[in-house]
């Protein structure tokens, strides 16, 4: 199941950019750090990549899933800026170069551009600040694991790179000094997002957060009463007070993980919020060209005299012709994350995994029983207990992942044997991958001591509707005895029949009210050889 909380996070931070392009509001950068959230988002996502697969493979995978939709939006754009003479600008902002279009298939610089072209290439300082982040994460995520406690100090870091940079007045070429700005901005924001994927954000006390949250947001507030830039309060024009504001927003947001059933009682923001999260790198690309078209659509409609309903007539057109690119060139999304490509994306919600009751499994390896699990489903948990990790591109993973305890989302992936039945150590369910060993039917690997029978898919061992055990596994009556029949199994796979042992006194203990059974752990060591003749197993039957 995917983490909603994070999906609502995605998904207000993509609108809130979608209204500020549109209406130009300073005082949403306040309301809302958009930018710095989906960086603290990225950041987490690709931290759980980065524990589970090599570093080379979580870089490849994540500018596959990037570029492809960017090279569409390349493919139209830039031809149509050359037609529209690019080529002839002389004072624009970006005059064209043919090696600059290099930029335009691998964003380690802003993609170029016409004058006319602005509203293509303007917003995509996000792809190129995403791709530089991706590239770094594997050496800053070194760092976090190495540092230990000490780790939070890379959080500290870019505000002490922005104030040597303020102090000396160090500057690099053009295109590179936008990348370091970028970087040291909302750099802060990807790290806590680490801290938000190990745990580590979520160990601090609230209070702690709360006053350090307060701290850095009245310290950005502060610095932006002195340094304003076009817009007095406009976060946006002042890298210092962003990057304090973004954190101190990132902190409060990502330190608690607020229930979120609710949401899918609201079945059309449900609905709008997985949309979202499906095509979120499209929304990006090309709503501001969406809005750039509002109103020449609106003139040749002959609908330009709109007076107080100018605003939500906007919007709404603005969000209609979004949806219809979504339906044009959203399917390339499919494609870069290998899946089928479709139109419009399936937006229902995947249904909760389902626990069933504890029931005792049978042996796995070294003759211990499985941990209790859950039925499996796409995006199961993998080796560590923890679900698979995520595949996001720009931090929205696909729509079938899982989650894990910890509550970060989880794709299908991962390796080993698969284990029917269940999650946990050594064991998922059908498409959740196991890490370590073949689960025991119904139940998980090695890790777990007591465990559970699971129901798994139809066919499975242990699926019976009726909740029988099948014949040659262990089962208890109510009295906690085990049942003829559950011998081990002979030459053929047919069970070899048992009967009930009397209970010992190494297997029974006495209290004051009631007798309680209490099952010996097998030994470790080599087994002894079975007696042919005995009808009970070897690893139940007591020592000589």
């Amino acid at each position: 199941m995917r983490n909603r909380y994070l999906d609502l996070l995605r998904a207000a931070a993509i609108v809130r950019v979608i209204i500020y392009h549109l209406f130009g509001w300073s005082w949403l950068s306040i309301v809302m750090p958009a930018m710095g959230v989906m960086f603290a988002l990225a950041g987490s996502l690709t931290a759980a990549s980065l524990e589970k697969r090599p570093a080379t493979g979580v870089v490849t995978s994540r500018l596959r899933r990037l570029l492809p939709p960017l090279w569409l939006l390349g493919l139209l754009a830039v031809p149509t800026m050359i037609v529209l003479g690019w080529a002839a600008e002389k004072d624009g902002e970006h005059p064209f170069a043919v090696w600059k279009l290099a930029f335009w298939i691998l964003p380690l610089g802003d993609p170029p551009g016409s004058e006319l072209g602005v509203d293509a290439w303007e917003p995509l300082w996000y792809i190129r600040a995403y791709v530089w982040f991706i590239v770094l994460s594997p050496v800053m995520w070194f760092l976090w694991k190495r540092m230990g406690p000490a780790c939070w100090l890379l959080v500290l870091a870019p505000f002490v790179a922005i104030a040597m940079l303020d102090k000396s007045g160090f500057e690099l070429p053009e295109t590179a000094d936008v990348v370091m700005w970028d970087f040291v901005t909302y750099g802060a924001c990807w790290v806590t997002g680490f801290a938000h994927r190990d745990g580590r954000l979520r160990k601090l006390a609230p209070a702690t957060v709360v006053f350090l949250a307060a701290v850095l947001a009245g310290a950005a507030l502060y610095y932006q009463n002195g340094h304003q830039g076009e817009d007095a309060w406009d976060l946006n024009d002042v890298s210092e007070s962003q990057s304090l504001y973004s954190l101190a927003f990132v902190l409060l947001f990502l330190r608690w993980q607020p229930s979120m059933a609710w949401l899918g009682q609201l079945r059309l923001l449900d609905r709008a919020v997985t949309l979202l999260n499906a095509r979120a790198v499209t929304v990006y690309l090309w709503h501001n060209l969406a809005i750039a078209a509002v109103w020449p659509v609106l003139t040749f409609l002959t609908v330009d005299d709109l007076g107080h309903l100018e605003k939500p007539v906007t919007l709404t057109l603005t969000l209609v012709l979004t949806a219809l690119a979504v339906v044009a060139f959203g399917w390339v999304e499919d494609v870069a994350a290998r899946r089928r490509p479709q139109l419009w994306p399936d937006t229902t919600t995947p249904p909760t995994p389902r626990t069933t009751p504890t029931r005792p499994g049978a042996p796995g390896p070294h003759g211990f029983a499985g941990q209790q699990g859950t039925v499996g489903s796409p995006g199961g948990a993998a080796s560590s207990g923890r679900a698979g990790e995520a595949d996001p591109t720009i931090g929205w993973p696909s729509s079938t992942t899982g989650i894990d305890p910890s509550g970060q989302p989880a794709a299908p992936g991962g390796r080993g044997p698969v284990g029917p039945g269940g999650g946990g150590p050594g064991g998922g369910g059908p498409g959740g991958p196991g890490n370590s060993w073949p689960a025991g039917p119904g139940g998980n690997g090695s890790d777990g001591m007591r465990g559970s029978r699971d129901a798994g898919p139809s066919g499975w061992p242990g699926s019976d509707p009726a909740g029988a055990m099948p014949a040659g596994w262990p089962e208890l009556t109510p009295d906690g005895q085990p049942h003829a029949g559950w011998g081990e199994a002979g030459r053929e796979g047919s069970p070899i029949a048992g009967r009930q042992p009397a209970p010992t006194a190494r297997h029974r203990t006495e209290t004051a009210s009631s007798p309680t059974e209490k099952l010996e752990l097998p030994p470790t060591g080599k087994p002894k050889k079975r007696d042919e003749n005995s009808l009970i197993p070897t690893w139940w039957a007591s020592k000589e």
